[in-house]
């Protein structure tokens, strides 16, 4: 696919991250547009864009930022060249940048289908052992049968650290000191990572 020159970005992210975005993107003689939820109506990256446009109305704070349609809209209206996801939210999320190319919008990060192999620790993990590189005693993702969870740890022996497949940041991240402990954090960790990276596994 030809590239066009970029002279408009949307940060689809918030606060800082997207302010330092939205720094160098001006540095850079960029036309800079911002998304907002409505609890962020009056937060300073709002602001600081030279456009800004609401997302995810009805939505949680944190549902608007990861509402894939609604981003892909708002960069359609505002006629943006670009979209540059920040971290967190969307930036590790290979859907929303199939989307990005199939509206004809660059995305600034890796391509989906890097991303589903890196991105996913289970298929970084294998990829990195079918190319000879040590890696850290592991499972594939967990099974919601808790026997097979509670068999899977034995196997590798306390602690453990039970961690989300996809995404980043700590979220869904547990050390886990024992089989009761696995048990009732594994549901906790599971509601925190489809929380923040709209994926449980």
């Amino acid at each position: 696919m030809k590239t066009r020159p970029v002279r408009s970005l949307l940060v689809a992210n918030r606060g800082e991250i997207a302010i330092r975005v939205m720094r160098a993107a001006t540095e850079m003689g960029l036309r800079t547009v911002a998304v907002y939820s409505h609890e962020d109506r009056f937060a300073l990256h709002r602001f600081k864009a030279d456009e800004a446009y609401r997302v995810g109305a009805g939505q949680k704070p944190i549902a608007a930022y990861l509402d894939i349609a609604e981003i892909i809209r708002v960069a359609k209206e505002a006629k943006v060249d670009a979209i540059h996801p920040g971290y967190g939210f969307l930036s590790e999320n290979p859907d929303f940048a199939d989307a990005c190319e199939a509206a004809g919008i660059a995305f600034i990060g890796p391509r989906g289908d890097v991303m589903r192999t890196l991105g996913n620790k289970v298929a970084a993990r294998n990829l990195a052992q079918s190319v000879g590189v040590p890696v850290m005693p592991a499972t594939p993702p967990l099974s919601r049968d808790p026997d097979e969870a509670l068999a899977a740890a034995a196997e590798i022996g306390y602690p453990v650290m039970l961690k989300a497949s996809w995404g980043g940041g700590g979220r869904g991240m547990r050390i886990i000191q024992s089989e009761q402990e696995l048990l009732t954090q594994m549901p906790v960790a599971r509601s925190e990572a489809l929380a923040a990276f709209g994926n449980d596994e």
